[in-house]
Parts: structure tokens; sequence; C-alpha cells
């Protein structure tokens, strides 16, 4: 079993951002597949973080001036090393969060298309750019994208890589240091990471890795950033979305999300059902943008729940570190007690278990089958809250129209899945949706591989985007620069100032109705 060496493990608590470390409280870092010690790591307080922020921000000046095509060569650099070392980065992703390789592959695809996209256009987007001006050949005004400072990045255990490098990369690229708070259980994947980034030539100071509890290094990286980016819970969100409206800084927040999927008469259900084993059982369900639940029509519904369910039986849960599992571990004993619980109170309710429906300590501990349910009512904790496990329920509607109106009923936004007689069906479709993301044909693949384009939430899914000119101007603060070739308000042409002020009206008016303006 290719586990991470203890040798990676000792190099890459190097560079966590601690100074003296070896004096510091430390956590047990376990391989989720069996529950064995990987590694320790050091816990940071309140005063690692001030420091490591007072680094980022002396670097950060000298970086904000190097010429924008440099600071995009290294991003092309470090996509290369991702390739160059992706079993490596795959081996630590499955030890230290328990994917299928093919989950982990997903994770690692995604820093290489957010490197690939802003080393490419990122340069385009924050050149200054001249904007149509009052008086044409009179004023010029340019608008330019001024970093913001130091970004603090607090990322989740689910995707702990594609959630803090893939946004710290386009806040580099803008000239801004980063410091990063990965969650406590699951720093080395972010390490490993951040190491391929020194190498590539980000400097180490511009760049630092603070782990420890939300509560204490979290806190302090809100309290001393100049913007923040958090993915996690809603719940969370909202009480660090306070914490910067206090200071007056800006943040970006992808939270949670009850994401819906539309099965039209016309589908094909063969097809719609093995993409649904991705859409809700990818990364065992762990995932901001997985399907949790699938609203079918009524002439083939029976049928849909008939395959899905087949399918969803046939999957394979292993603890191999290669492609031959389709679905890996849970990430901690809180996710499984969780899912376990949503399944039991629907159970005891009335619902119906098509598929799953049990935990399976007899591959791991903290294995959980893919489950299938219908019979969902609203009384139920799995209709309306987020499980973020192997669940999904299933419902059969009347129309179109009903599934739009019940997709759209909730108070998260964050991405849909439709799948029709035709593409176009399902575009029209999604333009009904109330979700950041909408992928017709496909479950939430297409959209968060589409790096040009917004990603993020409605409601209570979060605010801001990631992704795209969103994703990268967001970390900039936008300054006009307007220059005047004579000073407008003073009188021209030996004209009094009173003749003057009166014409200045007709003179916009006339220079309005130039084409072109």
């Amino acid at each position: 079993m290719p586990l991470p060496s203890r040798t990676t493990f000792d190099r890459l608590r190097t560079l966590v951002a601690i100074d003296d470390p070896d004096t510091r409280s430390e956590r047990v870092i376990p391989e989720v597949f069996t529950g064995r010690e990987l590694a320790t790591i050091p816990v940071g307080t309140a005063a690692d973080v001030t420091a490591a922020i007072a680094k980022a921000r002396r670097a950060q000046r000298e970086w904000a001036q190097r010429p924008l095509r440099q600071r995009a060569a290294v991003l092309s650099k470090f996509r290369s090393l991702v390739f160059e070392y992706r079993d490596e980065i795959l081996d630590m992703l499955q030890a230290e969060c328990g994917k299928s390789r093919a989950s982990a592959q997903e994770e690692l695809l995604d820093l290489a298309f957010n490197a690939h996209y802003y080393a490419k256009y990122g340069p385009a987007l924050l050149a200054p750019k001249r904007v149509p001006a009052p008086l044409p050949g009179i004023i010029k005004t340019k608008v330019h994208y001024q970093p913001k400072g130091v970004v603090g990045i607090i990322a989740p255990w689910n995707f702990p890589i594609a959630l803090s490098i893939s946004d710290a990369m386009p806040a580099l690229l803008a000239g801004n240091g980063v410091v990063i708070k990965p969650d406590s259980q699951t720093p080395y994947s972010t390490l490993a990471a951040v190491e391929l980034l020194y190498r590539a030539g980000i400097p180490c100071d511009l760049l630092a890795v603070v782990p420890g509890p939300g509560g204490t290094v979290g806190s302090a990286l809100v309290d001393a950033c100049d913007y923040l980016m958090f993915t996690g819970s809603s719940a969370t969100g909202r009480l660090l979305a306070e914490q910067c409206a206090r200071r007056l800084i800006g943040c970006s927040a992808e939270l949670g999300g009850k994401n819906p999927m539309i099965v039209t008469a016309g589908a094909d259900p063969h097809v719609v059902a093995k993409a649904a084993l991705r859409a809700c059982f990818g990364n065992a369900g762990q995932l901001c943008m997985a399907i949790e639940r699938i609203y079918v029509e009524e002439p083939l519904a029976a049928e849909f729940v008939e395959i899905l369910g087949r399918y969803t039986r046939d999957m394979v849960l292993d603890t191999n570190y290669d492609f031959s599992v389709d679905m890996g571990s849970l990430m901690s004993e809180d996710q499984l007690k969780t899912v376990s619980r949503h399944v039991e109170d629907a159970k005891a309710k009335g619902a119906t278990v098509i598929a799953g429906g049990r935990a399976r300590p007899d591959i791991g501990p903290l294995f959980y089958e893919p489950t299938v349910l219908t019979g969902v009512t609203d009384d139920m904790e799995c209709a309306r809250a987020e499980t973020f496990g192997p669940v999904v329920s299933v419902y059969s509607v009347r129309d179109v129209a009903e599934a739009v109106a019940r997709a759209n009923d909730s108070e998260y936004g964050l991405n849909a899945s439709v799948w029709a007689e035709s593409p176009a069906a399902g575009e029209a479709i999604a333009a009904q949706i109330r979700c950041g993301t909408v992928n017709v044909g496909e479950g939430y693949g297409p959209a968060f591989a589409t790096i040009a384009a917004p990603m993020g939430g409605m409601g209570a899914s979060g605010v801001g985007r990631r992704h795209g000119s969103e994703g990268l101007l967001k970390y900039t603060e936008p300054q006009a620069v307007a220059t005047s070739r004579t000073v407008i308000a003073d009188a021209k042409f030996g004209v009094s100032e009173e003749l003057w002020r009166r014409t200045l009206v007709p003179l916009i008016q006339f220079v309005q109705k130039i084409p072109g303006f």
C-alpha cells in the first residue's frame, strides 16, 4: 500500500509557519481508512498567525512589484509540478481524507485547471483597462487593480488542496500574500501542494500555512487579514462574515448545499443513473456540490429508482490506493454519526431504503454504504438539512413545473443538475433554477471544471464567487485614474464663467450623441 512515507511528513512539517514547533502541542493525523497514526502536526496559536501575516505583508510589497508575466510563470511551473508529482499527491489525499483515487484525482485536476486558466488569462484580466470617459479626447480614464494585501484562506477537510491552493493561486497572481488555515484533520495535503508552489518560485514568506483550531487560528486570521476566503458550513460562514463586516474587509464564502437533480420523462434512465453515482456519491457525498435530492417525472420514476438502486448496490467500496474503487470512506466519526442519524430517522418515519443504509466497519471504521431513499417527507431530517454524505432521496413529481418548484424550495442554492430529452430543453429548465451553477447532462463536474465561469452559491450557500474574472478581481482594489488634458470646470476660449457654465450641459448632450460614446 503506497502510503506517504514518514520522511515525507517530516519534510512537510518543516513548512508549517510556527516558531519552535517542537515546543507546541500536537495533533495526531490518522490514515482515515484504518485509523492508524500517519504523523503528528504542531498546533498553531494566534501569535503564529500574527507572525505569519507580518512576514507575508513584508514579502507582498516586493512580490506585487514583479511583472504579471513573471507571477503567471510561477503558476505555469506549479501546474507542471502537479502533474510530475501526481502519484504522491493522490496518495496523500487518499491517506489523509479517505478518498477513492478517482475522487482524489478530481481534486488534483482542479489544481491544474486553475493554474492553467489564471496563468494564461490572469495577466490580461489584471491589466489596466481604459473605460469610456465623460469627454473623450479631453479626459482619459483607466481602471487599475491593486492587491488587497494579505488574503486569509480558511479551508475545509473535504477538498484540502482544491479549496485552499486553488483559491490561493489567483490571490497570489493578483499580487497578494496568503496565509492558509487548513482544516485540523487535513494539514499535510495542503502542505504538500504548498511545497510545490515554493519549488515553482513562490517566496516562502509570501505564502504560509498555520494549522490549528478555528476558534484560535481562524479567529486570529480574520482579525488580521485584508480579505477572507472561506469554504465551510453556512453557520460558520455567517459568523465569519460578521467578523469581516466589523473590520470593513471583504469576504467570499462558499457554504452548504442541498443540491437538486431534475430528471424529465424524456431522459435516458440508464445514462442518468450512472451519472448520478458520481453526482451523489463522489467523495462519499462529502462535497458541497453533491446531489442530495432527485426529482423524476412520474412516467420515468419507478424505472429510474430500480436502475439507480441496482447500480448503487454494485458500487465497490474499499481502501485500495488505485482506481479499482468506486467510493472511499467518510472523513470522521462525526460525519459517520450524521449520515447514520439521517438514515435511521428517515427509516423510522417511513422512508424506504432502496440501496445501502448501513455502516460498513468490516471495510474500515468510517465506511458507510451509498444509500438511496424514497418516501422521504419534510418531517425527516434528511429532507432539508444537508447530509454531506452518501445519501440521496428520490421523489416522483407530476411535471417539470413541480420539479422546478421543489428544487427551488430550499434555503440553499449552490448547484443543480438537469437531465432532459435534449440539451436545449435542459437549458430552458436550468434557467428557472436558483443556484449558482447548473449542470445540464451531468452532476457537478463541468461547471466546477469551467474555471472561466464564476462558481458560488445563492441564498445560504454563500457570497461571492471563485473562478473566472470574479474569482481573481475580488482579491484586488479597483482604482480609477482619470487624466484631464485641461481643467473642464474653468472657462475656455475667452468666454465668461457664467456663459461657460451654461454651455456645459449642451456640450455634454452633444458629446453623448456621438456614435460610439
